[in-house]
């Protein structure tokens, strides 16, 4: 398959700029694989499409507050630094991306929050994520993360940014409800939908529900610049699988039920973690799996995603599970009947 042909146009007026009101009252298309058919639902009635025993998988991952904003030392010129991945817990190393970033060189001291209380070194400038950089701190790693916590803010997507103003209200509605291991710099936005009442109401039809973390990095935002998708390499991102979560998700395949993945990055780690024969295994390590057509999937035989972006990754997972085609045309239903796209946007189901 070639990047190309996953394009399409996609109007800018129907990318989301807010959330709905309610979070289970996002509008959901149901995309049934065999027929081609297409539902127009309320995601609230996700619940009439999962029965007994079927169990739910989700990615529990809590957005980092990974945004500083600092200066640099002797000029004072503002700076804006990304947490991206903590390299060394006892040398405060920190993979990040700086911005302005053409003026920061190896050696620079780089000051953040009120009487210049945290410090950072610039220590590599070589990386391909941009920077290295040594915070100058004595206290221990505990006081030290809460002090990155009072201090950072949530790093909303750059699309809505370039939209609206960002609101406070935006740190609460981009985090699921489930949201419990912090370290992602990307909520898994397809989990926005699922609200307290409706985690209630599968609870009481004996729905299972399980989670697994995936800490989504940069790569989410990244876009593809190779024409051949067997080319591309999607960064490394962190994972854990739990033994607990296998045992349900096997047991319910055992017994002939259904697995429904909530996003892509739930659906990344599942396929991640299982083995040739199709059993899945727990896993704690790192994953940089890219999933395109064709893909043969081994767990989940129904997925919730959102409405993502021409030529996106996501978009691409999402056609490897549906068909290439009958996503595009699926999409195009989408765009005539205004469905909203992107992070704050409407859900699809795919069964």
């Amino acid at each position: 398959m070639k990047l190309s042909q996953f394009r399409f146009n996609l109007p800018k007026e129907l990318i989301a700029e807010k959330p709905p009101r309610n979070r289970d009252e996002a509008r959901l298309l149901v995309l049934h694989r065999d027929s081609g058919q297409v539902e127009h639902r309320i995601f609230k009635d996700f619940i009439d499409y999962v029965e007994k025993d079927d169990v739910v998988v989700a990615n529990n991952t809590k957005v980092f507050p990974a945004l500083l904003d600092g200066e640099k030392e002797k000029t004072g010129a503002r700076i804006q630094v990304f947490l991206l991945r903590e390299l060394n817990e006892d040398m405060r190393l920190w993979d990040v991306i700086v911005d302005p970033a053409r003026k920061i060189r190896i050696g620079n001291k780089l000051y953040f929050g009120t009487n210049d209380a945290l410090v950072a070194e610039v220590v590599d400038n070589t990386t391909s994520r941009g920077r290295t950089i040594r915070f100058l701190f004595d206290g221990s790693h505990e006081e030290f993360i809460s002090i990155i916590k009072s201090m950072g803010r949530t790093p909303l997507p750059d699309e809505l940014r370039k939209l609206r103003d960002i609101e406070k209200s935006d740190t609460e509605n981009y985090q699921t409800i489930y949201a419990k291991n912090e370290g992602s710099v990307a909520a898994p936005i397809a989990g926005l939908h699922f609200s307290r009442e409706l985690l209630k109401r599968l609870e009481i039809k004996d729905v299972k529900w399980v989670e697994l973390t995936l800490h989504a990095g940069m790569g989410e935002f990244k876009s593809i610049d190779v024409e051949d998708l067997s080319k591309h390499r999607m960064d490394a991102e962190e994972m854990h699988l739990s033994a607990e979560t296998c045992a349900a998700i096997q047991q319910a395949k055992d017994n002939g039920h259904r697995i429904c993945c909530v996003g892509t990055t739930s659906m990344r780690a599942l396929e991640s973690a299982v083995t040739i024969p199709g059993h899945l295994f727990p896993y704690d390590g790192w994953t940089n799996k890219f999933i395109f057509p064709p893909y043969q999937f081994t767990i989940a035989d129904m997925m919730v995603t959102n409405f993502h972006h021409p030529m996106s990754s996501q978009f691409i997972m999402a056609s490897a599970f549906a068909g290439p085609e009958l996503l595009m045309q699926t999409y195009q239903t989408a765009i005539k009947e205004k469905y909203r796209f992107s992070t704050y946007g409407d859900a699809m189901l795919i069964i």
